[in-house]
């Protein structure tokens, strides 16, 4: 699907159109080998050095916002920029996020129903990343990396009444972070009414509906879709699915769709199985992040949520991402053989 949606374009800027595929294909050999390691080395290793790898994922962040050395793309210094590819160390803290917290809940069991002894340490770590994240800017990142560690606090068992009063002052953050920027305004409006600005904020998601509304039952079929002719803005990225959509339509969308499901639902057997608090909490962390990531970007792309930027795992081009969900992978594939 990546050769798909981008050789037209790799073709007119790089004379080849299978340069998103080449780069793709080194990180996902990459991948294959790090989610075999991850599969079979010692799980007692990544909870002792869980304090380690979140100093680590938080320099990195550090990093990235110092000119010179982050790299910006698309507007956001949130990529360190190696040769003609990008790693992106938010993707890492993610799940330096969920190995830290998954650590915290399973010492801290007894104490996660007083707040001020159990939630809100936990909460301040999650707040300081989501400070760093937000000022590369990436907004879509850190929403999904803020709801994939509030779900996975709450599967701990927290009082619910504490979600409502979190969510309230998380709304008000979210309406304050939308007013401070003009471009999420505009974005806003624009998921309202796209047709408001069709050539500017609105041109995204009308493109998007464009490539979804022709696909009908089975689709133009492979390689045959006319969005990726220079009409949706890099496809082969957050908008990925667009294209899945026109070429293999409403069959194509259920298959994507229940392939997630399946996913989700054997992820969360294993995490329900687990005897070791440390592992159960892991895998829903990790559980939790590939599907309101994959959730995320679905909702945007049909247009149910403002654009935020947000990657389909598995499916969009991307390194970073890509490696992100290999490791995870192979971290519930080593948990469930147990």
């Amino acid at each position: 699907m990546i050769y798909s949606s981008s050789s037209i374009w790799a073709e007119f800027k790089y004379a080849d159109s299978l340069k998103y595929v080449k780069q793709q294909s080194l990180f996902f050999v990459i991948g294959i080998f790090v989610m075999l390691f991850c599969s079979k080395m010692n799980l007692s290793f990544l909870k002792k050095r869980a304090n380690m790898t979140l100093l680590a994922c938080f320099i990195l962040l550090i990093l990235v916002l110092i000119p010179g050395i982050g790299t910006i793309r698309n507007g956001s210094r949130s990529w360190f920029g190696i040769g003609g590819l990008g790693i992106q160390p938010s993707e890492f803290a993610k799940l330096g996020l969920i190995i830290f917290t998954a650590k915290y809940l399973a010492r801290n069991e007894k104490n996660m129903q007083e707040v001020k002894k159990g939630a809100l340490p936990i909460f301040l770590v999650i707040a300081i990343f989501f400070a760093l994240i937000m000022l590369e800017p990436d907004f879509g990142t850190a929403m999904v990396m803020a709801l994939t560690l509030i779900a996975l606090i709450f599967a701990s068992g927290l009082k619910i009444s504490f979600f409502i009063k979190l969510g309230v002052l998380g709304l008000v953050g979210i309406v304050g972070l939308i007013i401070a920027a003009p471009y999420r305004i505009a974005r806003i409006v624009s998921f309202l009414n796209p047709w408001s600005d069709p050539l500017g904020s609105g041109y995204q998601i009308i493109q998007s509906l464009y490539a979804i509304g022709p696909g009908g039952l089975l689709g133009q079929g492979f390689l045959n879709s006319r969005q990726k002719h220079f009409y949706l803005p890099e496809p082969q990225t957050d908008f990925i699915f667009s294209i899945i959509s026109e070429e293999f339509g409403f069959l194509g969308v259920l298959i994507v769709c229940g392939f997630f499901f399946f996913i989700f639902y054997r992820m969360v057997k294993i995490a329900l199985k687990c005897n070791d608090l440390f592992s159960k909490y892991l895998v829903f962390g990790l559980a939790f992040g590939i599907f309101i990531q994959a959730s995320l970007n679905l909702a945007v792309v049909v247009g149910l949520i403002p654009v935020t930027g947000v990657t389909l795992p598995f499916f969009s081009y991307g390194g970073s991402s890509l490696l992100m969900s290999m490791i995870s992978i192979g971290i519930i594939l080593n948990i469930s053989r147990k």
